[in-house]
């Protein structure tokens, strides 16, 4: 029988048929790569489904997976979805507090989980949800004495003694599947309120896959390295989708701490990641030249004009002058081809980055130094599938045209409408939010703001309700600014305010370790973050960065008028225990707002300190206060001549 390609199982089958002895997925393991071939995978996916059902769990239920990115709970998703079942993949860096929303919102019974961290943190939540009754586990360290609670070992175990009495089970509940039924949900960031579950149907990310795998000609010899949030809607497609579409092996890092490591190890030809960790790497690179001696630091600074000059032009076959060509080629000996390798990017062919706005110098980074990094745009309810850059296409302030199949519009108020069949069925158990979503015409409405360019690539503004002006009338874009900010190794966030003011200003998070280097090499001392942060010199550096970007904005006509003028060096890092940033590490700009409410006047009453007492959670779940007096700091301006940025 030839298994359906309708459904997520079934491409499984398919893969099973076509490379049963092909690497499939790898995962680091005390320092030594292990390998599941297809078939393998398959035999693990069909002992945990048929354990799961001797354990009750059936069609249309949720099971809902946690922990870091490991093959034994993509197997769980797989065989979830293999019985009609609904995988609902949660955080693992959120606490048990936020564990109960969507444990209770889905009504969650069944839960696979890494390891005792997050049996912890599931048995700390089970008596606010009521409905978790079955807990299954990864990882044993540790949970020995544990009672009520399940080894996925064991769980295969019965499984197996189920499979051999139904031997024929596992093919027949996967050809039930169909391509309408829900497949996953994963639930939105809550960057403006309460998380939604978004429920996609196979067929709308088999759609997506198929799509993207087409596009960037994705096939069995690639290689993947998944390391983001399973509940993720980027993970989901790239890890998970595209690996039963286009039969790649994807590869597990051993922990967090490990991901550059084997990184370089696995050597990717495929890679997504979120700006920040593009933001990350930078400023790690800049971090290792400061330490570096003076004719490394010269080499580097000689490559690098060579490369912002031409090496997008290069990397696209764009006509080089020769003279430039042949520096390039020497600065891929000397700088760039060893950087590339330092940083595990030698290998990659397409790399691609979304889910947040990337600022074009940071782009231009990485395209200059031979990494094709491109931008996709997306999000959970389109599958992540909504707009590509097409190779010798790529421009930096766009996220390229319509993906294939996408139908894409802007309304009259700017923002950017999507319509296709990689749309999300439903916002689950909430028809409202659905119906306010979806139009008439069956356009999804994103809330983001934007415009096609004269080539008709996608350039997108901002958030749409957070694009605004100034009381001058001028633009307004907040996140504009923000990621100019950003591109700075030493400046980590920032968030910008000015809408309906009369002028902008703006909270700065430094960057432990970048700042925490530079003032190491100065014989600056410092006790921690809130004591280096409102140091004087840190904030000199900070300004200079703030005036860069300034006369950076005043060349650009639109934006000339929204430079800012007065910034604040945060005592504490914005963070998501602290409901200040999502589970994706996005700005809640109107709960920040709020909460920093007292900073945001101190700037525009034109007052130099403000003392602030600001409650924090610790990662052990206990509470302090963090107070500090905050100097409140003046940016230089520029007219319309600005100088070029140094």
């Amino acid at each position: 029988m030839t298994p359906s390609r309708d459904t997520l199982p079934g491409l499984l089958l398919q893969q099973v048929q076509a490379r049963g002895d092909r690497p499939a997925v790898r995962e680091k393991d005390l320092g030594i790569w292990q390998v599941w071939t297809w078939r393998q995978v398959a035999d693990e996916v069909r002992a945990i489904a048929c354990g799961l059902t001797v354990q009750g769990f059936g069609r249309g239920m949720h099971l809902a997976i946690v922990g870091d990115n490991r093959p034994r709970l993509y197997f769980a998703m797989a065989a979830a979805q293999a019985l009609g079942g609904i995988p609902v993949p949660m955080y693992q860096d959120a606490p048990a507090a936020e564990f109960v929303y969507v444990l209770k919102d889905a009504a969650i019974v069944y839960a696979v989980v890494e390891d005792q961290e997050q049996v912890d943190k599931l048995i700390e939540a089970a008596p606010q949800v009521g409905t978790l009754k079955h807990i299954y586990y990864d990882d044993p360290r540790g949970l020995r004495n544990y009672e009520g609670i399940v080894a996925l070992d064991e769980l295969q175990r019965i499984g197996r003694e189920f499979e051999a009495a139904h031997p024929r089970f596992f093919e027949e509940e996967i050809a039930k599947g169909s391509a309408d039924d829900v497949a996953i949900i994963l639930y939105t960031s809550g960057t403006t309120g309460r998380p939604k579950g978004v429920c996609q149907t196979h067929g709308a990310f088999l759609v997506a896959a198929r799509g993207a795998c087409g596009f960037d000609g994705l096939n069995p010899r690639d290689r993947v390295l998944a390391y983001l949030p399973m509940a993720w809607v980027g993970d989901h497609l790239f890890s998970y989708v595209n690996w039963l579409v286009a039969g790649f092996t994807i590869n597990c890092p051993e922990s967090a701490d490990t991901v550059m490591t084997d990184l370089r190890e696995i050597g990717p030809t495929y890679y997504f990641a979120p700006p920040r960790i593009f933001e990350n790497v930078l400023t790690q690179v800049m971090i290792r030249m400061e330490d570096a001696c003076a004719l490394k630091r010269w080499m580097f600074d000689r490559c690098m004009a060579v490369a912002r000059r031409c090496g997008a032009q290069v990397l696209d076959g764009s006509p080089v002058p020769i003279a430039d060509r042949i520096k390039y080629w020497l600065g891929s000996l000397l700088v760039y081809g060893p950087l590339r390798n330092v940083l595990g990017l030698s290998c990659i062919r397409v790399a691609y980055t979304a889910g947040a706005a990337i600022g074009p110098d940071l782009f231009r980074f990485y395209r200059s130094i031979g990494v094709n990094l491109k931008q996709f745009y997306g999000s959970t309810e389109t599958c992540a599938y909504t707009c590509l850059q097409h190779d010798r296409e790529v421009k930096l302030d766009t996220v390229g045209r319509p993906a294939p199949g996408v139908d894409l519009r802007i309304a009259e108020s700017s923002e950017v409408l999507v319509r296709g069949p990689m749309l999300l069925k439903e916002y689950y158990k909430r028809p409202d939010a659905t119906m306010e979503s979806i139009d008439g015409e069956g356009y999804f409405h994103t809330g983001d703001a934007g415009f096609f360019d004269e080539h008709g690539h996608l350039k997108l503004i901002d958030r749409a309700k957070d694009v605004g002006k100034l009381a001058s009338g001028t633009l307004f874009a907040p996140n504009y600014i923000e990621n100019k900010l950003k591109f700075f190794p030493h400046i980590k966030e920032a968030v910008a305010f000015g809408n309906g003011r009369e002028m902008v200003c703006a909270f700065v998070n430094i960057d432990m370790s970048s700042v925490g280097n530079w003032a190491e090499r100065r014989g600056l001392a410092y006790s921690g973050y809130t004591d280096l942060a409102q140091k004087a010199e840190v904030r000199d550096l900070v300004r200079e960065c703030v005036e860069k970007v300034n006369a950076e904005l005043a060349r650009e006509a639109a934006v000339s008028g929204s430079q800012v003028h007065r910034f604040i060096v945060l005592h504490k890092e914005l963070d998501p225990d602290d409901d200040e940033l999502t589970r994706t590490r996005k700005v809640r700009r109107g709960f920040v707002s709020e909460k920093y409410g007292t900073l945001v006047e101190a700037l525009y009453e034109g007052r130099t300190v403000q003392h602030v007492e600001t409650l924090v959670r610790f990662e052990d779940g206990r509470t302090g206060i963090v107070a500090a007096d905050i100097r409140i700091e003046t940016a230089q301006t520029f007219g319309a001549a600005a100088p070029a940025a140094g």
